[in-house]
């Protein structure tokens, strides 16, 4: 907790805000960046919504009230940010936001960038079919080992619900799976 107050100090002081940034995104430029691309899917748009979630912490550390982790403060920023981002997009190409998903995910199979095997690009396709909180859950405790209660901080949802969520999703991916 000292670290986030030392980090916040730094960013508030106009003399050392640079130094401030510069230590905010050492510390969370890797972790976000796979927390973003889980949910946008694309390298470049992920690099986007990165450079915007940092914007917009570095602008708005002023209004954090210490009433969370600084880390989960900014991972609801860059979830909030993702989801915008992939609901400007659908809105741009008259398409809804399942339809960029899914255009995502084919072009998943193409990027230089995608590191995964055949199975985690099937399991990339059955988390796309479901709805959004649930993808989001899965994805946040599946692939970022996140605790529920880190996710219930950066989502603002009860442990409650985010068990039942993950529990459902994990249900559908397994009879997704099963048939495909």
């Amino acid at each position: 907790m000292q670290d986030d107050k030392d980090l916040i100090e730094l960013l508030l002081n106009s003399k050392t805000q640079n130094e401030g940034f510069k230590k905010l995104v050492q510390l969370y430029q890797k972790p976000l960046y796979y927390h973003i691309r889980n949910i946008v899917l694309n390298h470049d748009d992920t690099d986007d919504v990165l450079q915007n979630t940092f914007i917009k912490v570095f602008t708005n550390i002023s209004k954090f009230k210490g009433e969370s982790k600084l880390y989960s403060w900014i991972y609801r920023i860059a979830t909030n940010e993702s989801l915008t981002f992939l609901q400007q997009k659908a809105k741009k190409s008259g398409i809804s936001n399942e339809e960029v998903q899914q255009r995502e995910l084919m072009k998943l199979e193409s990027d230089v960038y995608f590191e995964g095997s055949e199975i985690e690009l099937k399991l990339q396709k059955a988390i796309a079919i479901l709805p959004e909180k649930q993808q989001l859950v899965f994805k946040m405790k599946y692939f970022e080992e996140m605790k529920y209660e880190e996710m219930s901080e950066v989502l603002d949802t009860s442990v409650g619900a985010l068990k039942s969520s993950y529990h459902i999703a994990v249900k559908k991916i397994e009879e997704i799976l099963k048939t495909n």
